[in-house]
C-alpha cells in the first residue's frame, strides 16, 4: 500500500465547475474530521465538500460522504480511487465550485474520481517497506567495483567512512551478502545490523 509524502491539492475544471482535491497523510478518525472541517473553513462558500479516506494497517477504517451531490456520486468514486491507487492512510476532500452546467450523475462520478485520480497523479507517493541496514568494510580498491554494483541494485548508502579502510552502511529491500561474496571472492562479508521499516518515494500502480 502507499501513501502521500506531504499534503498536497489539485485543481481541474469540468464543464465550467472547478473541483479542487486536496489531499492529507491522516492516522486517526478524529485528524480526518479536523482536515475536513480545515478545508470546509478554507472554502465557506464552495458548492460541496465532498470526501473520502482510508486508515489503518489494512484499511480497516473506511468512510465516504456525499456532501450533497446525488447519493453515490462523489464520495463513492473518491474512494474508489484511492482504493484502485493502493493507498492508505490517506484522505481525499474534493471541493466543487458548480459552473452552472449540470453534470448528471455518470458525469459527477467520472470528475470526482478524475479530480482524485489527478491529484494523486501530481502528489510525491511513498510506499512502506522493510528493509535491511548493514555494513561493509573493504579496501580502497574494491570502491570503484562496489558502487557501480550498488547504483545498478538500487542500494543506498547511508554512510561512508575512509580511514585505514573504507566502511559503507548501506540500505537494501534485500539480502545481498552473496553477490559481495562472489564479488570480492569472499574477502568482505557483509554485516546485518538491523531490520527497519521505511517508506520510500516511489510510483504507484494504476
Amino acid at each position: 500500500m502507499y501513501r502521500i509524502l506531504e499534503n498536497t491539492n489539485h485543481e481541474i475544471i469540468i464543464d465550467k465547475s472547478r473541483f479542487i482535491c486536496y489531499l492529507f497523510r491522516v492516522f486517526s478518525e478524529q485528524g480526518a474530521k479536523d482536515e475536513i472541517a480545515a478545508v470546509k473553513k478554507l472554502h465557506p462558500n464552495a458548492t460541496h465538500h465532498c470526501y473520502a479516506f482510508m486508515i489503518g494497517a489494512h484499511n480497516e477504517i473506511q468512510r465516504s460522504n456525499d456532501n450533497g451531490e446525488p447519493s453515490g456520486t462523489a464520495g463513492a468514486p473518491i474512494l474508489d480511487s484511492l482504493t484502485k491507487n493502493q493507498m492508505n492512510d490517506t484522505l481525499a476532500v474534493v471541493v466543487r465550485y458548480f459552473g452552472g452546467i449540470k453534470l448528471g450523475a455518470g458525469g459527477l462520478i467520472r470528475a470526482y474520481s478524475k479530480s482524485t485520480s489527478e491529484a494523486l497523479k501530481h502528489a510525491i507517493i511513498t510506499q512502506k517497506m522493510q528493509t535491511m541496514v548493514s555494513q561493509l568494510t573493504f579496501d580502497y580498491a574494491f570502491i570503484g567495483v562496489l558502487d557501480h554494483y550498488l547504483s545498478t541494485n538500487n542500494i543506498i548508502i547511508l554512510d561512508k567512512q575512509y580511514e585505514e579502510l573504507v566502511t559503507y552502511t548501506l540500505r537494501s529491500v534485500s539480502d545481498f551478502s552473496r553477490d559481495i561474496q562472489e564479488l570480492s571472492s569472499g574477502r568482505y562479508p557483509l554485516e546485518f545490523i538491523k531490520n527497519e521499516e521505511v517508506e520510500i518515494e516511489v510510483q504507484p500502480e494504476t
